[in-house]
């Protein structure tokens, strides 16, 4: 079983502490079979204290780490000299160096610092939370930074936004591992959205509208229900009963991108649940995601997803497309 480990450092905000264990302790298969184990351990296995000012108790040292698939380091608020110098405290260092060839490393929020006083982010793209970005990007100049997205992934090193984002950074890596599906299963669990991409901007004007105002939530659920039908931006603005010039501030402003945009990456989207879990030809999930034809089809999940379609589908073989020849190794009786 895939191996999570949370290393919980001195002044770790609790929320994000959790959201690892709660992300992926939710992930399971079809049949409910559990996808992932995860444990948390601090760097001697003592308790640390959080940045609420109560204490953490884990039941591993940084020992764990050893065995990890995936270690993901929450923020904390003890920066100190890392945010200042870049430096990484010694038994920290320590605790990194275990990490063994071919591990993946996830960072939410501040916890990139940890990463890039570790020399793990030179020259690579990350981000962090908003508020620390020209401060992180003083400290670290040959990090990429940019810190208008909510993750990025670069392969075996991933970094979040604060808060929300490292969820949307955990249902991703359970999407790339198991799928929409388990994903999806995993969201409804803990009563979350099931994915914003990455890319999507990270501050949002007025991400909450206000009790006596309008909002697009309304269209958006109607939307989704007709994503195999043409959309214009003067049906969207229609059914929300106002002008198009209102509908696209108000919706920008609640999603933070445009309706167009919005709509093409729910279509990507469906058209990665049907990839997966159906016999559909490429041509039928295009059609049934609402896309104009074959060629837009293509052309907008792989400028999305970065593969095309038909070898995304050669990523997630379902049990029925799978050959006898390929279904277990030789003398296994697969």
């Amino acid at each position: 079983m895939h191996r999570v480990v949370v290393l919980a450092l001195d002044g770790v905000i609790p929320f994000e502490l959790g959201i690892a264990s709660r992300i992926f302790g939710e992930a399971t298969g079809a049949s409910g079979e559990p996808l992932y184990e995860v444990i948390v351990c601090t760097v001697d296995g003592k308790p640390v204290v959080s940045s609420e000012g109560f204490a953490i108790g884990a039941a591993y040292d940084a020992g764990a780490l050893d065995g990890a698939d995936t270690m993901v380091i929450p923020p904390f608020t003890a920066l100190g000299p890392v945010r200042e110098h870049g430096r990484l405290p010694e038994p920290v260092a320590g605790a990194l160096s275990r990490i063994r060839p071919g591990g993946r490393i996830v960072s939410i929020c501040t916890g990139a610092y940890v990463l890039a006083a570790a020399g793990l982010l030179d020259g690579r793209p990350a981000t962090t939370h908003w508020r620390e970005a020209e401060a992180f990007q003083r400290t670290f100049p040959q990090v990429r930074v940019d810190p208008s997205v909510l993750f990025v992934d670069d392969g075996d090193v991933l970094t979040s936004a604060g808060a929300a984002a490292g969820v949307d950074l955990c249902l991703h890596l359970v999407r790339l591992d198991h799928g929409s599906e388990a994903a999806n299963r995993a969201a409804r669990g803990c009563v979350v959205p099931p994915w914003r991409d990455g890319g999507q901007a990270q501050y949002i004007e007025r991400p909450i509208p206000e009790a006596a105002q309008a909002t697009t939530a309304g269209t958006r659920a109607w939307a989704l229900e007709q994503l195999e039908q043409p959309l214009t931006l003067a049906q969207l603005a229609a059914h929300a009963r106002t002008s198009v010039r209102t509908f696209t501030r108000r919706f920008r402003q609640e999603v933070g991108m445009t309706a167009g945009q919005w709509l093409t990456r729910q279509r990507v989207e469906r058209a990665r649940r049907l990839l997966e879990t159906t016999d559909l030809t490429i041509d039928q999930v295009g059609d049934r995601s609402g896309f104009g034809g074959p060629s837009s089809f293509r052309q907008h999940f792989r400028t999305i997803v970065g593969i095309s379609p038909a070898a995304y589908r050669r990523s997630f073989p379902s049990p029925e497309r799978v050959t006898p020849a390929v279904r277990g190794r030789p003398g296994s009786g697969g």
